[in-house]
């Protein structure tokens, strides 16, 4: 018996002041469904959910909810006028009796409901938004990017609250591991149209690019053909005193059909340039700490970043992880300790609160205005890594057509202002990057595209993500911080960071050693020394276990990615840098394990 559907779209059309976003689009959303909406920045994700919604009403076509059936949007900027706290808004519309589904969302999402309005952050109103809408417990639940402003640990609680519900979803998130997990099903949206395929995000790229080869595959045939027939007309012209009227028409249907083919988005033409070579020792962190209050967000911590490390820092949300980068890129003094910065530093920052982009300037303006990109006497170029480029040519190297050059920034989709975003900070040598959530918004193309570059980047990276799938792609190190003012270097990225803490969790708050080959230690609370040691000789002995298996580790992490044998002839710069790598863990594993058996021998006496 077939089911009912819960939602059904028929023959949408949209179009919005120049090409139509949809034309002739149907769909339908089944009960129990979990189906990933996937596509690229601008391809019409939310406002195709927006349609499913009601927000938007369509130019034409039909959309057709079931009798009963309850919907629930969770939106991007939602709308929280005339409620006085955050609890207020997520409790509105709840039956008397059920005001508890919000606590608990709050609970795990980590919002204050008693937060008023006035003071929330955007991150924490969109938190409201969720709370509410998982309250309110639909039987259809619209949500687009609801992982962005969630901590690891955020994203990890709704993952499992909707691994667990019965209700249908339709999500759109750049989070590959969470659509992995809950998806059952993909609709992606391609130049207007829309394709399903009954299977999770996990099989995404794979069908999307045996489709893109298929439709290469029809072109090529297609432009063969037009190429035959047009050598027909003109070479057998002359053998015949008269034209095949009806071939020629058909050439014409043939070259009208390619003309209406709508191409592919292109992949950005982005770049990052390292400039000049920074000095070998980028950041020395000795004995920093920080406390904002009565609140301790940092014990004393040691830090040793080298040139060409890429270090993700991780933790729940107000840990201080972006106070941490802070003090190490010298922007904030710490409370004890010293930060040496290296010789030759160019930083460049991406900023999650995209503070850089003025909502209302154009595009145009927002990188004409910028000091470093302007070009004296010359309101139509822009300085692009040292060289002078049109702003129109650079803005379409980032995907941006002609229209929207003049178009203000606020119209922008979340994935076009970080593309700006990402454009002004691509547009000037750096050799240290500060990437603070640069993944939130971006589509799968563009995210791929931006870990190679990060992997090809000849200067040093410090990355603070939730996006765990981003993380293993391109960090070597992971600092993890848990709120409790610790801070705890694991060797490789989210998944050998989940493997290895529970292993090496410290007893009490101490800085850990951040790279092994630096074997930088810092100092915990004071104990009594014990045998022959001093105090600071015990604590060491107590911390190179856990440095000897972090070596360990990498050491066979860099063996194996090694063992690739066509990798010194496809990348032998990667290879050199790996067998350098190599090397100096090694030789550190060495003095480590020298200097365990030199104090275990002194504890004895």
């Amino acid at each position: 018996m077939a089911r009912t559907p819960l939602l059904q779209l028929s023959e949408i059309s949209l179009t919005y002041g120049g090409d139509p976003i949809f034309d002739g689009l149907s769909l339908t959303v089944q009960p129990g469904d979990r189906v990933a909406l996937v596509g690229r920045n601008g391809s019409g994700k939310s406002t195709l959910m927006k349609v499913m919604a009601g927000f938007v009403e369509a130019d034409k076509g039909e959309v057709v909810l079931s009798a009963g059936v309850s919907t629930g949007y969770m939106e991007q900027d939602p709308d929280l006028a005339g409620f006085e706290t955050l609890g207020d808004f997520a409790r509105d519309g709840l039956p008397d009796g059920e005001e508890y589904r919000v606590e608990m969302a709050a609970e795990g999402l980590k919002f204050d409901p008693d937060r008023p309005v006035a003071t929330a952050s955007g991150g924490e109103r969109r938190r409201a938004a969720l709370a509410r809408l998982l309250a309110q417990a639909p039987e259809l639940m619209l949500l687009d990017e609801p992982t962005n402003h969630l901590d690891i640990e955020a994203i990890g609680w709704l993952e499992e609250h909707l691994s667990q519900t019965r209700a249908g979803f339709v999500l759109i998130s750049h989070d590959r591991a969470f659509l992995r997990r809950l998806t059952k099903a993909t609709l992606w949206i391609d130049r207007g149209a829309v394709r399903r395929q009954e299977r999770g995000f996990e099989g995404f790229e794979e069908w999307r690019e045996a489709t893109w080869s298929a439709e290469d595959d029809a072109r090529h045939k297609l432009d063969r053909k037009i190429k035959a027939e047009a050598r027909w007309a003109v070479e057998g012209i002359s053998a015949r005193r008269k034209r095949n009227q009806g071939r020629v028409r058909a050439l014409a249907d043939l070259r009208a059909e390619r003309s209406s083919q709508i191409r592919r988005q292109g992949t950005a033409a982005m770049a990052f340039d390292s400039g000049t070579t920074s000095g070998k020792r980028v950041v020395e962190a000795r004995g920093i700490s920080k406390a904002f209050g009565d609140k301790v967000i940092l014990h004393p911590f040691d830090l040793r970043i080298q040139r060409g490390d890429r270090i993700a820092f991780v933790g729940p949300n107000g840990a201080g992880k972006t106070t941490l980068i802070k003090m190490l890129t010298g922007e904030l003094a710490p409370d004890q300790g010293t930060v040496q910065m290296g010789t030759n530093l160019d930083i460049a920052v991406f900023d999650q609160a995209r503070a850089a982009l003025n909502p209302d300037q154009t595009l145009w303006e927002s990188l004409t205005g910028d000091p470093d990109m302007r070009v004296s006497g010359r309101a139509d170029q822009v300085m692009v890594r040292g060289n002078p480029k049109h702003v129109v040519a650079y803005l379409k190297d980032f995907l941006f057509d002609d229209a929207q050059a003049r178009a203000p920034v606020r119209s922008l989709s979340g994935g076009e202002k970080a593309r700006l975003l990402l454009a002004r900070l691509m547009a000037r040598p750096s050799n240290l990057l500060v990437m603070d959530e640069p993944t939130n918004d971006l589509d799968v193309e563009t995210l791929d595209l931006l870990q190679d570059l990060l992997g090809e980047y000849d200067g040093t990276v410090l990355l603070v993500s939730h996006d765990r799938d981003f993380i293993d792609r391109v960090a070597d190190t992971t600092v993890a911080m848990e709120g409790d003012g610790r801070a705890i270097v694991y060797a490789g990225g989210w998944t050998d960071y989940q493997a290895q803490r529970g292993q090496i969790e410290p007893e009490e708050p101490q800085a850990q050693a951040s790279r092994p080959a630096s074997a930088a230690t810092a100092s915990a609370s004071p104990k009594p020394g014990k045998g022959g040691l001093s105090f600071t000789e015990r604590h060491r002995l107590e911390e190179l276990p856990a440095l000897i298996a972090r070596l360990e580790a990498e050491i066979a992490k860099l063996s194996e990615f090694m063992a690739d044998p066509d990798l010194f002839a496809a990348a032998p710069a990667k290879f050199e840098k790996a067998s350098m790598a190599l090397s100096e863990r090694q030789a550190a594993l060495m003095d480590a394990e020298e200097e365990w058996l030199a104090l275990e021998e002194k504890a004895a006496v």
